[in-house]
């Protein structure tokens, strides 16, 4: 399991500190983590906007124009699920920290030992987390996790999701499954959404994924679906 952290923090000597902690604490745990580092609240909202698939937000609350506590209720408004960590040097925002859901207030300055706590409980969430779409299947419903979703192909009016699994016939439209799994999968084709977890190499002209099968890639889409490619596997 891979997991995306994102540390908001306008001191860079806190946010390298906070990464070196978040790096260490992934090691000793045997997890694979993407951090990325903002300066500010505008900067991660900027990316936050192309893809929201963050795990773990370590927020820090006195930025400049935007605080971290504006910047967490944007995005609670539309995401329940991540973890939000606030850091501060003031104990005044704590109330506003709990009408967000955080996971945990952390005062600076904050010892390596108890992020990790915090850490801990953040990954124990996660695993409570787990990403399902429910879909007709023939005449069930059926809870699928999307990280178990290897790609999807259109047969005339019937879409095939292939799974690690099985293969479920779903009459759904692309359209309608690509905005079911966001942005956990990508359009790759007309007839074809793909998870980048499961992608083995990209050419102009076709994805091979793990399973060996090839897809094929339009033009229009090579461009977008090879940055999500590089995004996921760009590990720090």
């Amino acid at each position: 399991m891979r997991y995306r952290f994102a540390i908001c923090e306008d001191n860079d000597a806190d946010a390298q500190y906070f990464c070196a902690c978040v790096s260490s604490w992934a090691g000793q745990k045997g997890v694979t983590i993407q951090t990325e580092i903002f300066s500010s609240a505008e900067s991660f909202l900027f990316r936050y906007e192309e893809d929201k698939n963050y795990d773990v937000l370590l927020l820090d609350i006195e930025m400049g124009q935007t605080d971290g506590v504006t910047l967490a209720k944007q995005i609670r408004s539309t995401n329940d699920d991540v973890q939000i960590i606030f850091i501060t040097g003031f104990p005044d925002f704590m109330a506003e920290g709990y009408e967000v859901s955080a996971l945990h207030y952390l005062m600076k300055p904050v010892s390596e030992e108890k992020l990790s706590d915090v850490l801990d409980r953040a990954l124990e969430r996660l695993g409570k987390h787990e990403k399902y779409v429910l879909l007709h299947v023939d005449e069930q419903k059926m809870r699928i996790p999307v990280s178990a979703i290897i790609c999807v192909e259109v047969f005339s009016h019937v879409c095939v999701i292939k799974t690690c699994s099985e293969q479920l016939r779903v009459k759904y439209s692309i359209s309608e499954l690509e905005d079911m799994f966001g942005n956990d999968l990508v359009r790759c084709h007309r007839s074809y959404l793909v998870n980048p977890k499961f992608i083995k190499s990209i050419t102009k002209k076709e994805i091979r994924l793990d399973n060996n099968e090839t897809v094929p890639i339009s033009r229009s889409s090579y461009q977008a679906v090879n940055q999500k490619f590089i995004e996921y596997y760009k590990w720090e």
